[in-house]
């Protein structure tokens, strides 16, 4: 039976977020994802719109080596929801190599393999299980409305886990006055663990550098194009 995993798009750039910020870095991103965010930017993984005439599969083993080729110094997961997948043989083939592994997840899945780094991005549609919620190394809250920080707060008890949470303002606010100004007021306020974050390799435009790319495909990009149309 065929290991082979459906990837989206792999390559080599950098962590534009979190506490590996800047670190280079080669993404892994996989197909599939079952929690539909109306401000996706990985909606090629899911999107009935956006999804790819033809989606590669590629063996766990040539994966890796593709990673350990580029040179990067951790590999990050992701997706689409990447915990969806079977990702053990993966994980080995990754390891063998010795380069640190990193998962981005909404949490709401069993983690299927041993991740050196989880970032946990809770998603209301479907929210995190215990078992990956207490295995996080760092959150990162998505910010539409200054109303969402008390709301997530609320919600899961990030701070009892004494380890960053990250609060990144959705991409189609990442100019909003009201969302920042929450978001500075909020870190100000309240200090650790909660940071400031945003997504640094969209400044940069450092995904599209390497050609094994694809265009992003993003929801509420997409939205606010057809309302310029209107």
């Amino acid at each position: 039976m065929s290991r082979a995993l459906p990837v989206y798009e792999r390559f080599h750039a950098w962590q534009g977020e979190g506490a590996h910020m800047g670190k280079s870095a080669f993404f892994i991103r996989l197909h599939g994802c079952p929690v539909h965010c109306p401000w996706c930017d990985s909606a090629g993984t899911w999107h009935p719109e956006h999804v790819p005439d033809s989606i590669d599969r590629i063996e766990p083993e040539d994966l890796a080596e593709e990673a350990i080729q580029s040179g990067a110094e951790i590999v990050v997961i992701t997706g689409g929801e990447p915990a969806i997948h079977p990702l053990y043989e993966l994980v080995h083939e990754l390891r063998i190599r010795s380069i640190p592994i990193h998962i981005e997840t909404c949490g709401a899945f069993p983690i299927q393999g041993e991740m050196d780094w989880i970032t946990l991005s809770p998603k209301w549609n479907k929210m995190p299980i215990e078992e990956t919620f207490l295995l996080a190394d760092e959150f990162k809250v998505i910010v539409e409305t200054p109303e969402d920080l008390t709301k997530w707060t609320e919600a899961l008890p990030m701070k009892q886990r004494r380890v960053p949470v990250w609060l990144h303002p959705e991409w189609s606010k990442a100019e909003d006055a009201q969302v920042l100004g929450a978001i500075n007021q909020w870190v100000k306020k309240e200090g650790f663990p909660y940071r400031a974050g945003y997504q640094l390799h969209k400044l940069y435009k450092v995904d599209e550098a390497d050609e094994r790319s694809r265009p992003t495909a993003s929801l509420s990009q997409l939205k606010r194009s057809d309302k310029l149309e209107e």
